[in-house]
């Protein structure tokens, strides 16, 4: 299977694996998500979503920029800014539609709670122009409203981090560690729902832009410092999966997830080193030629981001709650292969459809000439 030019067939398939983690995920029944990351790390498929997302972003712009200028690529993503916007728009509304046919129902009563319904239901105008101004932002939606703020900085982001890789590093190191006053300031921590605060998740944003801008030489990742680096990492890696499986066994503080706590960004650091060195091996691309259905989820991320809050909520409702032990095992399992399989499925679908459009649109730019 081969990677569309200017793509990267790994970041893809890394892309695909986050998609279907955070469906698992956001099922609160999942058997699977007490294998994924959150269960034995200090961060979770969020950090790798944004580091991927930062990545991606800057190889589209480069991308854009070197067949069709500067101007074409800002466009991209001022377009880009808008079509993040009504994804968001739409989950929204999905959200708060399913919230209000759970509550009708009577069925999965903590859902119906978490989707915003009620509020909506009781103040529908106000609760309106909040979701349209981002000021609130229903469960399941609130990574979008910091993927719109990105997209429109890219623009300025992505030439001076590679004129200047170092001051782009610096300030957005200085950006993140004031991240909570900021937040304050500009009353960011006081809106409800917002859980990512924008300025402190740039920081993994940055880092995939400047990973993609300015990627380690072979010479170096042959070189015994690199060695080192990988024993230190694999070394990090292990000791914070024994502080969250022996220690921290609670929820963690929401605050260190909507801030970026210090922990969160050092555990991702050490992942992403071990993640690195097996795309430098061709572990992942061959793993990749293997799975290519994951790797369509991958791009077509959108599109699975919001299918699948629908998929995790629909499966969360459907698993029956009544069963236990082995039964009730082996019903979460089934709804995780449920979830797996209608993700895929709508990537393929989606993928189907996009390339049948543009079918019809080359046979009628043919027969237009």
């Amino acid at each position: 299977m081969e990677s569309r030019p200017g793509r990267s067939i790994e970041v893809d398939f890394f892309r695909g694996i986050v998609l279907i983690v955070i469906v698992l995920d956001h099922i609160p029944g999942s058997a699977l998500s007490h294998l994924t990351l959150h269960a034995y790390a200090l961060c979770d498929s969020a950090e790798v979503f944004v580091f991927l997302g930062g990545y991606a972003s800057a190889a589209a712009y480069e991308a854009v920029l070197s067949h069709r200028g500067v101007g074409a690529a800002q466009g991209r993503f001022f377009k880009r800014g808008w079509e993040i916007y009504r994804a968001y728009l739409l989950t929204a509304v999905l959200t708060l539609l399913s919230g209000a046919l759970l509550a009708a129902l009577h069925l999965n009563a903590s859902a119906a709670n978490l989707s915003g319904w009620a509020p909506f239901a009781a103040h529908p105008v106000r609760e309106t122009l909040h979701i349209l101004s981002l000021a609130r932002q229903p469960y399941l939606s609130s990574v979008l409203p910091m993927y719109v703020i990105f997209a429109l900085c890219i623009p300025a982001a992505v030439p001076f981090a590679r004129r200047a890789p170092f001051a782009a590093l610096t300030a957005s190191l200085v950006i993140w560690a004031l991240a909570p006053q900021l937040a304050a300031l500009l009353r960011v921590s006081d809106l409800p729902d917002w859980s990512f605060n924008p300025f402190a998740w740039q920081l993994m944003f940055v880092f995939g832009i400047l990973c993609r801008l300015h990627p380690m030489s072979a010479d170096f990742k042959a070189s015994a410092t690199a060695r080192w680096i990988l024993r230190a990492a694999l070394a990090a890696v292990a000791a914070f999966a024994a502080v969250k499986l022996l220690v921290l066994t609670q929820p963690l503080p929401g605050a260190m997830k909507q801030h970026l706590a210090f922990s969160r960004v050092v555990n991702f650091i050490g992942i992403a080193i071990l993640a690195a060195y097996f795309v430098h091996r061709g572990t992942i691309a061959r793993l990749a030629e293997r799975l290519p259905a994951v790797v369509t989820v991958g791009r077509t991320g959108l599109v699975c981001f919001v299918g699948g809050t629908m998929i995790s909520l629909f499966v969360d409702t459907a698993t029956p709650r009544a069963l236990h032990g082995a039964a009730g095992f082996a019903a979460a399992l089934a709804g995780d292969a449920v979830a797996i399989g209608a993700t895929l499925m709508l990537a393929k679908a989606w993928r189907g459809t996009l390339g049948r459009h543009k079918a019809r649109a080359a046979v009628n730019g043919a027969g237009c000439r």
